[in-house]
């Protein structure tokens, strides 16, 4: 019998399966590669709300544990996945600069926007009134993390592409049983796919749409992350990704037009030199209306048990939750009441 059974390898899977290995638990993992949402995500991790200058949600927290997590993985796996890269905000006037200085003076964003304002100069940006810096920040090459994980899991036989088949779940009182998989627990980590999940799918997923773009843009010499109305990335070579749109009501995972021309509108407004579109991808984030994550176990069967909801925040929450759920099945530690599928349960 194994510990752990986990339906879903995004980042919410694979943050689950290290943490259980790093436990010294076992684990099989299965993934049909019927999400995309982690492959294309942009990965970058930033405590800043900059729109609203506002904290992430336990960011201090989710910060301090990411910084622990994926140097385990880079070893495990013998690659470079992690880049601790700065995040720059454009200033466009004044007004901006101040509001600036007046939300790095809150005590909970002190920590993370620095008070000096940077006057770098970028070939194929102006910024006459600066930029600002937010510090602790940096990014994740997920499509990277994600191909090795799997290959990691498909050498020592804990992987399967199979699709899950919800129907042949067999429930008893001290595991579950899958086909000849005998397991304590079973994680189900499936992204907006949990639509179909019959045990979880009462939870209220909503769903948004992201589209960016890997553009070419020989002229531009960013050296770190620019994030304005949309985020540009270097990721070597010239090419850069940008990102993302927000739509709530297309649940496809099919590039539109409309997304790509949102796109270009908002890099034109940050930048002053050619680029040419390399690949345009859109993928289904799992959302939820209060904008926290959905974590726990089911309200029957205390062998099933979900982590989801992980929105645009994937590769900051996914280490953070995973531990807080392992500990919560394993040490019978209390999850906070902010992610405990629980809240819901008036609602079910």
């Amino acid at each position: 019998m194994i510990d752990y059974l986990i339906i879903g390898s995004g980042i919410a899977g694979i943050c689950f399966a290290e943490t259980a290995l790093q436990n010294n638990k076992t684990i099989f993992v299965f993934d049909n590669d019927s999400q995309n949402s982690s492959k294309i995500a942009g990965g970058i991790y930033n405590p800043v709300i900059l729109k609203r200058f506002s904290e992430v949600w336990n960011a201090t927290e989710q910060v301090k544990f990411l910084n622990e997590f994926y140097p385990k993985v880079e070893t495990r796996l013998n690659v470079k996945i992690d880049f601790k890269t700065p995040v720059l905000r454009k200033f466009f006037s004044v007004q901006e600069q101040n509001n600036w200085f007046i939300a790095s003076d809150k005590p909970n964003l002190s920590p993370f926007l620095s008070t000096n304002i940077l006057h770098n100069t970028y070939s194929g940006i102006d910024a006459p009134f600066g930029f600002g810096e937010v510090l602790h920040t940096g990014y994740l090459d997920t499509r990277l993390f994600l191909e090795s994980y799997h290959c990691y899991l498909k050498e020592n036989n804990l992987f399967s592409s199979e699709s899950f088949d919800y129907s042949q779940l067999k429930m008893h009182t001290d595991c579950v049983c899958y086909g000849d998989i005998k397991a304590k627990n079973i994680i189900f980590a499936e992204g907006f796919g949990l639509h179909s999940n019959p045990y979880f799918n009462h939870l209220p997923l909503d769903g948004t749409k992201g589209e960016l773009l890997i553009i070419n843009a020989p002229n531009l010499n960013l050296d770190c992350i620019l994030n304005s109305s949309v985020f540009i990335l270097p990721i070597g070579n010239d090419l850069f990704k940008v990102g993302a749109t927000y739509n709530w009501a297309d649940k496809t995972n099919n590039p539109s037009e409309e997304g790509k021309q949102e796109l270009l509108e908002r890099i034109n407004e940050l930048l002053n030199c050619e680029f040419e579109i390399i690949e345009h991808f859109a993928g289904i984030r799992p959302t939820v209306k209060d904008r926290r994550p959905l974590v726990g176990t089911h309200h029957e069967h205390k062998n099933l048990h979900v982590l989801n909801g992980l929105g645009t925040r994937g590769v900051m929450l996914g280490p953070s939750l995973a531990k807080s759920l392992f500990d919560n099945i394993e040490n019978n530690i209390p999850l906070d009441t902010e992610m405990d599928i629980k809240r819901f349960n008036k609602k079910r």
